[in-house]
């Protein structure tokens, strides 16, 4: 009993760290797009972070081999290109903690789309984080009132939306290859989208890239600490802890993000985007709540560092 609870409490903590991670990580990349395009620098954190990926998993003796392959492609493009490099255009123009929190709107995503997809219906209370998050996110966007980052808004949806299908996608490919490795299944997707990543990051128009001490050290922090070093983390602690326990304290990550943006990048919300995102923390809260309750046990879970 007191071995099981010190690991427990050791997950916990790991969970703590990675959360912490995630979170002021949106500062990190905010702050980093003053040095370059958002398209160079998502090519530059996801393609050196499957390198790093494939260093772990060469370490840890867990299994190379591209399995899966016309899957693992579709995988790379709505995880790289549509999650990080459209999160990274929205936070030219949008606020770090507004776009994190639209982003994290990718649990409510999921449970739509897992209705037409994977024939799991929106049933009971389920409803009532549908309309929590609908509402807010109206009032992050304030449709009365379209402002200069309405565009903004819009992309970090839509990496949202692009997040929860990849999930989807995931769940399905799990069904049917029940055997193939989670950091796998997380380093073929990022090489396989990093590649046209790197084409679009040359086609598209931008300024030269400025090597600031702060750039590298944002490219390091993404690659090593949100990246490699995050998903070790994750994967340690849903080996201890249920996948709704984990999912639902990965959940504080837009928080912090929203908290760190205020102080560090002096971007406060409004009294209207405040209510918004307590609506969606809310709804999220309530998903992660009955996630857990249905899925009791350690359970595989899909997601993607930030």
């Amino acid at each position: 009993m007191e071995t099981t609870t010190k690991k427990n409490i050791s997950a916990m903590i790991a969970l703590i760290f990675l959360t912490l991670i995630w979170g002021y990580n949106w500062v990190v990349m905010k702050s980093a797009l003053q040095f370059a395009g958002p398209f160079q620098f998502a090519a530059m954190r996801t393609f050196f972070g499957a390198v790093v990926l494939f260093v772990v998993i060469y370490l840890t003796k867990r299994p190379l081999g591209l399995k899966e392959f016309p899957t693992m492609l579709v995988l790379g493009i709505l995880q790289t290109i549509g999650f990080t490099g459209l999160l990274l255009w929205a936070l030219v123009e949008g606020g770090a903690g507004k776009t994190a929190v639209l982003t994290y709107t990718m649990p409510f995503w999921v449970m739509l789309f897992a209705w037409p997809m994977l024939g799991e219906k929106v049933q009971g209370w389920q409803w009532l984080a549908v309309i929590s998050a609908i509402f807010g996110m109206v009032l992050i966007f304030d449709p009365l009132h379209i402002k200069a980052d309405g565009f903004s808004m819009f992309l970090a949806i839509c990496s949202g939306v692009s997040w929860a299908l990849s999930a989807i996608i995931s769940k399905k490919l799990h069904r049917r290859s029940p055997d193939l490795d989670l950091l796998n299944l997380t380093a073929w997707p990022m090489l396989l989208g990093s590649i046209p990543m790197v084409f679009i990051a040359f086609i598209v128009p931008a300024d030269p890239i400025q090597w600031t001490g702060y750039l590298i050290g944002a490219i390091l922090f993404n690659v090593f600490l949100s990246g490699a070093l995050a998903w070790l983390l994750w994967l340690y602690a849903l080996q201890i802890l249920p996948a709704g326990v984990a999912s639902m304290t990965s959940m504080l990550a837009p928080v912090i993000g929203v908290l760190a943006a205020w102080i560090q990048l002096n971007e406060v919300p409004s009294s209207m985007e405040l209510i918004g995102m307590l609506l969606i923390s809310l709804a999220l809260v309530q998903i992660s709540m009955m996630t857990m309750r249905k899925h009791k046990p350690v359970d595989c879970a899909e997601g993607q560092e930030l």
